[in-house]
């Protein structure tokens, strides 16, 4: 997809981070907006920005664990607007903790934001995509977590390894039944974000959290601090997805230079090897021993 002006994008986790940046950036290029997230004041925040920039948007609060709900976002995106072009699966969540500490409230509560999100986004939109007689690109928020493995965050990672390969699936699927629907996941690096801080959003039935643990709290603490401290900034990476949209990229990926690469090169080398996985963590953090 080349054009973007006066072109339709959704936006989900579209409060804060990347998802506000997409936002901005989409905006910029001159399309009109459908954007989502559970937090109403933040989300009342972005909604000024773009009507002081004069951009025509739809706004909802939506939780995308909920089916229904995103199947409702659909909906009144389509009556509103029409079309969809671009469609960005991006709400994401993240708990620390070994994982036979976490809860099964724990899984359920990051499995249900960063998988089923996703998946709700696609069984909702994707019809529409195809029935409607003009070209459009999904884009999946995964993460490096989702080609890489490390202590202390098992059920993030988990989730974003399904979310690489659903967005896999999907891709070989519409390349050969609906080619005009193009398809990447979007797999950032450390990223200057509040998702070390996700916790504010955690819904009460699912609050139950593993054990106030040493490891739990280094873990959590260790994302705080790391994606605090990143250089990166979530423009940067609105400005990496417009790229990849633009050459219909299927991997967004960091530079080969960034020390996540290195790491994903490492697992894939032992992959291949057969041999056991390596601690080849970038930012590992002082965990304390027994």
């Amino acid at each position: 997809m080349k054009e973007f002006n006066g072109r339709v994008a959704v936006v989900t986790g579209a409060a804060s981070g990347i998802g506000s940046a997409l936002t901005e950036a989409f905006a910029a290029r001159g399309m009109k907006l459908a954007i989502a997230d559970v937090e109403a004041d933040a989300l009342s925040a972005v909604e000024q920005r773009l009507a002081e920039r004069g951009t025509e948007y739809l706004s909802a609060v939506v939780d995308v664990r909920d089916a229904d709900a995103v199947h409702g976002f659909a909906q009144s995106t389509y009556e509103r607007f029409g079309a969809v072009h671009v469609l960005c699966n991006n709400a994401g969540v993240a708990v620390g903790g070994n994982s036979w500490q976490h809860s099964v409230q724990d899984y359920e509560w990051v499995f249900g934001v960063n998988f089923y999100g996703v998946v709700h986004g696609i069984r909702s939109f994707v019809p529409l995509l195809m029935e409607q007689d003009d070209e459009a690109h999904i884009v999946n928020t995964a993460s490096m977590a989702g080609l890489t493995s490390s202590p202390g965050f098992a059920a993030y990672y988990a989730s974003k390894h399904a979310v690489l390969s659903l967005t896999e699936t999907l891709h070989l699927e519409l390349s050969q039944g609906c080619p005009r629907v193009g398809v990447s996941v979007l797999c950032p690096e450390l990223v200057r974000t509040r998702i070390g801080d996700a916790g504010r959003n955690r819904p009460a039935p699912l609050n139950e959290t593993g054990p106030a643990t040493p490891e739990r709290e280094v873990f959590e603490g260790s994302l705080l601090s790391f994606t605090s401290a990143s250089s990166l900034l979530p423009r940067d990476i609105a400005e990496r997805v417009l790229q990849g949209i633009e050459a219909k990229q299927f991997y967004i990926l960091p530079p080969p230079s960034d020390p996540f690469i290195g790491v994903m090169e490492a697992r894939l080398e032992s992959i291949r090897n057969r041999t056991t996985p390596g601690m080849e963590i970038p930012l590992e953090p002082s965990i304390p021993s027994k």
